[in-house]
């Protein structure tokens, strides 16, 4: 299976299945020195895993090993292997669907692609995967806050619950299960889940992702913009169906007057004339690359597909049945997915941000002066 590395120069790869013995990451370019250690990962890990009434009942630690690439508390430039073992594992709660396809799934494209699919949890096509894209954006968010650069994602909404903006506190996510920025809108969201959970239905929303600390001139022009990168980075998460940056699709009814961002120049602390913009439709790139201003992007998530209400479906000889699917899953996966967006979103940058150590001589000759 090709597909399962992201990155150029800071590189990421996933492996392990749903209910296979282990699930982790390999992260090759990651430069030496920085102070890593499995606590750093485990914070990341502690927000994805399951809790609470609104999220599936499977029941996995998911404790990092560092099994490689740091040595007394410093990653060494080598790559840095990490691993979680699965020790919930229920291959039997699927035997149910081995012969048919689950609506919404990727049972039928897997099967037409490979000829053979791993039922149990989908394998490498269950969210479970996405532990490994964790691991890879806890080590990139610890190296970028050296930059003074925060990635910070949050619910945006969740079904037609739409947060708030005049009540809008990050301090609030961690406080409630949905990791919503609006205490209301977080509990007018469980009454609407309880309410899906006695239809047996599921539920969808949209994540938020707002950069703080973002220098001028990342991203590779032409094929490589940043929210090129970006977008590939959030749609290639399972569950994502769409990405905008800034003003999105509302652009498209703007006028070109409307949706410029005019720029000001402000003397900063050290009296030099700093440049910025009155407005962000742009969402903080421009050409691809960022402009300085906050990195702003929202990403729409399906509702989970797994629903205990009879589907329609097929065979994989092509009879018609219908389809029950019981177990053990998520109403809603939104909040969970919330760090995946989060950390991904730490992987691209930290890796255009390696990438753009070369774009200038000037920069070069800072990096080797020493050298001489």
């Amino acid at each position: 299976m090709a597909g399962s590395t992201f990155g150029v120069l800071y590189r990421v790869t996933t492996y392990g299945e749903s209910h296979g013995n282990a699930i982790g990451a390999v992260i090759d370019g990651c430069p030496a020195g920085l102070a890593l250690c499995e606590e750093d990962i485990q914070a990341y890990l502690d927000r994805r895993k399951p809790g609470g009434r609104f999220s599936t009942k499977r029941q996995e630690a998911d404790r990092c090993r560092i099994l490689s690439g740091v040595f007394e508390g410093k990653t060494e430039g080598t790559p840095i292997s990490v691993m979680i073992e699965n020790t919930d594992q229920r291959p039997g709660d699927y035997k149910q669907i081995s012969e048919c396809y689950r609506p919404g799934h990727a049972d039928y494209t897997y099967d037409r692609k490979y000829g053979f699919r791993d039922y149990r949890g989908g394998g490498r096509s269950s969210g479970r995967e996405t532990a490994g894209r964790v691991i890879g954006g806890a080590v990139a968010a610890k190296a970028l806050a050296e930059f003074g650069i925060e990635v910070r994602a949050f619910t945006q909404s969740i079904g037609r619950i739409m947060t708030d903006p005049d009540r809008f506190s990050f301090e609030e996510c961690p406080q409630n299960p949905f990791w919503m920025p609006d205490r209301k809108a977080a509990e007018e969201t469980e009454k609407y889940l309880k309410e899906l959970e006695k239809e047996k239905d599921s539920a969808g929303g949209v994540i938020g992702c707002m950069v703080s600390g973002m220098p001028a001139g990342l991203g590779e022009p032409v094929f490589d913009k940043l929210d090129a990168e970006l977008s590939k980075a959030v749609m290639s998460i399972g569950a994502v169906k769409g990405v905008e940056f800034g003003a999105g699709f509302a652009s498209s009814v703007m006028t070109g007057s409307m949706n410029n961002d005019a720029f000001f120049s402000a003397p900063d602390k050290g009296g030099k004339r700093k440049i910025g913009k009155k407005t962000n439709n742009a969402g903080g790139v421009l050409g691809g690359i960022s402009d300085g201003s906050a990195l702003i992007f929202q990403t729409a998530v399906k509702p989970t597909p797994s629903i205990a209400r009879a589907q329609q479906t097929v065979t994989a000889e092509g009879k018609e049945t219908e389809i029950e699917i019981h177990g053990r899953h998520d109403p809603v996966i939104v909040p969970r997915a919330v760090v995946v967006v989060e950390c991904m979103t730490d992987m691209v940058l930290f890796d255009m941000l390696l990438r753009n150590a070369g774009s200038r001589m000037d920069s070069l000759k800072k990096i080797y002066a020493e050298e001489k």
